[in-house]
């Protein structure tokens, strides 16, 4: 029987006794811990050198390599000394290896789960494997180390960073004469006034952070407000740890240790006893050694939910004024308003254009039914679609690359781009070739939302029936019909409505997508015109989807009692006057939609909880974790439209409250449409 012991700096309440087979051979593992007594440790080994076949040292510092730095730590080389005649191992070579496997394991599990993400190391030398894996996915890696050695409220921000800061500290840290003396200036009373802004300022990197490395012990101080929603990459996670991190609400733990006979055992352990069984030392294991031991005992890193499912994703969404009275709501502009002439916000106006992305609001609290939450944060641009316009298409790239490298440091996953960012241009396609991150315009949702408004509003009214071929027995007008969001609504009420008809002053265009629109959905009845004047007065329902920024597209006046428009386009196509004018009309904002969950989000002009549907695409995709490019450009393809749609259905969206310029519609407001169409149309016989 082989003999392996553990010599642990740990507490000896842990300490066990247990005999086992690995690898066909019967093992015997005995496990001391000495208090964190470095003299006790060295007795025990004294003790133990005859019996033991190979030994691991745990609860002390692996000799690190960092970079070119090679760091002999001194306290495990005296260890070491103790039994110069016997297989003696941390576990480090081992371990390097299970650590990038977690990495590697966990973001093919779960797809693009550490891009962009903020990873805080409590110890960047220990972690530096982890942190050369996850380099592949996340520029945003921080490093408690300057904290954790000498109290000093700096984050080392990058690997390189790092490196440095190891190849200059070594000579002090490994040095038992440099080690007290920095022992001596900690418990100094001056340094001691400022370890309360120190302590801050690690307790703000942990609550800034996504995932976190380091053992458990390092997170002891730090409260549930501050774990919340975290993934925690470690090690050798008992039940009582893994309560403990559901005590704190932690999202996710990764767990890289070994386990044998139902318990987690240090990495230490397990390379003593690979290396006695194989009659070799740890230095002359071979990656062949390992790889035969992983595959044969099937070790693989846990991903562990303390609290049930639960994943966290990021999104970032780009918003900006829709006009200048939006800039008057806003400080400090909100007093400059109250005090200047028209002409001065004319000026404040273009000069807001030339800002750079600010961050708005961060966005927490969607929550799907299926577990999955997003948290996120709202960028503006400063550019009214005034300002936008008025420049050409590069001005406002530069700027929505700008605002992508921001969300890329904050962590977001994808970019959402909002308003009249979207229609820019080539419709997004640009920017996301050049941004650092997945881009959608959200157009796609805009499109689904606005029938999903139109259906619901028409069966509130209910002026209309379900025909024998199974669409709805009426007329439909789409008027933008040949624009990004108008051609979709235009294929998708063609498989809806008896007749549609398309208006746009693109002839050509038209044709083209009534020739597309006829090819895909068989008797479908399609009618086009240059304006929407000759048949506007015949439409049982209207979408507006143009992006004439306030120019006349139709005349109300025309429309047919009892009609429903519904208007997507931003800013809006039917003003509040033309509204007023006929109230035996439905004339609704569409596109708006309630998130799932307690949403916390400033201010964007909608009750709380909803957003627009260009925003709610996006975070459609962070909660279903499909980071990549979905709409972009002016041709959307309704095949797009129909995913978001199931996909935001299984993540809880839900069509808003019914609303117009006046706000939400209530079921009063649909009897007295649905009452004065039918008195109009009585006059009229």
């Amino acid at each position: 029987m082989k003999t392996v012991v553990s010599v642990s700096q740990g507490s000896s309440e842990y300490d066990y006794d247990l005999e086992t087979e690995f690898l066909g051979q019967p093992f015997r593992i005995i496990r001391i811990g000495t208090d964190g007594d470095l003299s006790h440790a060295e007795s025990v080994l004294d003790s133990v050198r005859d019996q033991a076949d190979a030994i691991g040292l745990s609860m002390i510092h692996d000799h690190y390599q960092v970079g070119r730095e090679q760091l002999e730590h001194p306290e495990t080389a005296r260890l070491e000394a103790c039994v110069p005649d016997k297989s003696v191992t941390t576990g480090a070579g081992l371990r390097g290896i299970l650590q990038e496997w977690a990495v590697r394991h966990t973001q093919s599990e779960l797809g693009h789960f550490f891009d962009n993400a903020r990873v805080l190391f409590m110890n960047g030398q220990a972690g530096y494997r982890i942190a050369r894996s996850l380099a592949e996915h996340t520029e945003n890696l921080f490093f408690a180390d300057p904290y954790m050695d000498f109290g000093v409220p700096r984050m080392l921000t990058s690997l390189k960073q790092l490196e440095s800061y190891t190849s200059l500290t070594a000579p002090i840290m490994f040095r038992p004469t440099a080690v007290k003396m920095v022992e001596t200036v900690l418990r100094n009373p001056i340094y001691r006034l400022g370890e309360g802004l120190v302590k801050g300022s690690l307790h703000h990197a942990v609550r800034d952070s996504h995932v976190i490395v380091g053992a458990v012990g390092d997170l002891e101080a730090f409260s549930q407000k501050e774990l919340d929603g975290k993934t925690i990459i470690t090690s050798r996670v008992t039940d009582a740890a893994l309560d403990w991190m559901r005590s704190r609400k932690v999202a996710m733990v990764v767990d890289y240790s070994p386990w044998l006979e139902g318990r987690p055992i240090g990495v230490n352990v397990m390379e003593a006893m690979i290396s006695a069984a194989l009659s070799r030392t740890p230095e002359q294991l071979s990656p062949d050694d390992y790889l035969d031991v992983i595959e044969q005992l099937g070790v693989e890193p846990r991903i562990l939910y303390p609290n049930g499912y639960r994943r966290v994703n990021r999104f970032a969404f780009v918003i900006h004024p829709l006009s200048q009275q939006y800039l008057t709501k806003t400080p400090p502009l909100d007093w400059i308003a109250n005090v200047s002439p028209p002409v001065v916000m004319n000026l404040v106006e273009k000069a807001v254009a030339y800002t750079p992305p600010f961050l708005y609001s961060k966005v927490s609290g969607i929550t799907s039914p299926t577990g999955d939450e997003v948290e996120g944060w709202l960028i503006t641009v400063g550019g009214t679609p005034r300002e936008i316009m008025a420049h050409g298409p590069e001005f406002t790239y530069s700027r929505l690359l700008a605002a992508a490298k921001l969300a890329k440091k904050l962590g977001a996953q994808i970019m959402g781009l909002g308003a009249f960012t979207k229609v820019v241009g080539d419709a997004g396609i640009t920017v996301a070739k050049r941004a650092p991150l997945p881009i959608t315009t959200g157009n796609s949702y805009s499109a689904s939302g606005a029938l999903w408004a139109a259906h619901d509003a028409v069966r509130k009214i209910g002026r209309v029936h379900i025909g024998e071929s199974g669409k709805m027995a009426g007329k439909a007008m789409v008027v933008g019909a040949t624009g990004a969001i108008g051609s979709v609504c235009a294929r998708l009420l063609a498989k809806a409505v008896d007749e549609i008809y398309l208006a746009a002053p693109e002839p050509a265009k038209l044709l083209a997508l009534k020739e597309s629109i006829e090819q895909e959905t068989e008797g479908a009845i399609v009618h086009v015109a240059g304006s929407a004047d000759r048949d506007v007065a015949d439409m049982d329902m209207i979408v507006t989807a143009t992006s004439g920024a306030g120019k006349r597209i139709l005349d109300i006046m025309k429309v047919k009692p009892g009609c429903v428009i519904t208007d997507v386009a931003r800013p809006l196509d039917i003003s509040a006057e033309d509204v007023a004018k006929r109230p035996d009309v439905l004339v609704i904002e569409s596109g708006e939609i309630q998130l799932p969950g307690d949403v916390i989000m400033k201010d964007i002009g909608l009750p709380k909880g909803i957003a627009y549907a260009c925003l709610a695409e996006t975070i459609v995709l962070a909660l279903e974790g499909k980071f990549e490019n979905f709409t972009l450009g002016r041709n959307i393809e309704w095949e797009k439209v129909r995913e978001i749609y199931k996909v935001g259905l299984k993540h809880g969206m839900k069509l808003a409250a019914i609303s117009g310029v006046n706000g939400v519609f209530t079921e009063e407001d649909f009897e007295r449409v649905r009452e004065l169409a039918a008195s109009k149309e009585a006059e009229a016989v």
